[in-house]
């Protein structure tokens, strides 16, 4: 009988087209499933918390996977080793056992999401933000951010010709950390569609160089449209920061 177990671990997006699985490129869940096999000696093959795209980084992800070994996670040294077969931009911070039936993707109750910017040209930001020029006004991109909180269906700033069923969110956090040299802008909700937090983003930024009204935001929420949002933003200042699970999934 298999076991199974949670993997928490954080990624440097950068070089992969994101975390599923793809013929012909680089991924994170193909590096994983690759090195654990080898360190534990049986073939694994890790479910994720959802699907990053391609230079998308995450400081928290979950992803989740079977064993026949059932003491994982008493093993001190298995994650030391398991960090030593992966490359420098992926890292295993924690083994968790978990109820057979627990999933990384299906038993989240939340994620959450920062996307950062810069004003400051800085060689050490480069990797991890947005560079944009220009005064914004936050009052008004504030004001429109807090109509997030309302909204249901979020079409509008999704990926045309997605698989999913729905794409009804509850966005239960959405604002902005500003100070001199960063903007942050940190979202939560239960679920997340393809493109959502960088079309989000793009539309706000829209609306802070004036180019629409926070009242446009409802419009464009209202069409159901990705053509009536805004470009979406580089992908290389979107980290995933958090994911909630209940209590009860753990061993």
């Amino acid at each position: 009988m298999k076991n199974r177990y949670f993997i928490r671990l954080s990624f440097k997006g950068t070089h992969y087209h994101g975390w599923q699985v793809q013929p012909n490129s680089a991924t994170v869940q193909g590096v994983l499933n690759r090195d654990l096999s080898t360190i534990l000696g049986e073939n694994i093959e890790v479910t994720g918390a959802g699907r990053t795209d391609s230079g998308v980084h995450a400081k928290v992800f979950y992803a989740h996977f079977d064993s026949l070994n059932n003491n994982l996670h008493k093993d001190i040294n298995l994650i030391f080793r398991i960090n030593g077969k992966l490359p420098k931009d992926i890292a295993i911070h924690e083994i968790l056992k978990v109820k057979d039936d627990a999933h990384a993707r299906y038993h989240a109750i939340s994620r959450t999401y920062e996307y950062h910017i810069t004003r400051i040209k800085n060689p050490f930001l480069t990797d991890f933000t947005h560079y944009i020029y220009g005064e914004l006004d936050f009052g008004a991109m504030k004001t429109a951010t807090a109509l997030l909180l309302n909204v249901s269906d979020f079409t509008s700033f999704s990926k045309v010709d997605t698989d999913v069923k729905t794409n009804i969110c509850k966005v239960s956090r959405a604002d902005w950390e500003i100070d001199k040299e960063k903007i942050v802008f940190t979202i939560t909700a239960d679920r997340f569609l393809r493109d959502m937090v960088r079309a989000i983003v793009g539309t706000m930024l829209d609306i802070g160089f004036g180019r629409i009204t926070p009242e446009d935001m409802t419009a464009i929420i209202d069409k159901k449209d990705r053509s009536a949002a805004g470009a979406s933003v580089p992908a290389k200042g979107l980290f995933l920061t958090d994911i909630q699970y209940p209590a009860d999934i753990f061993r």
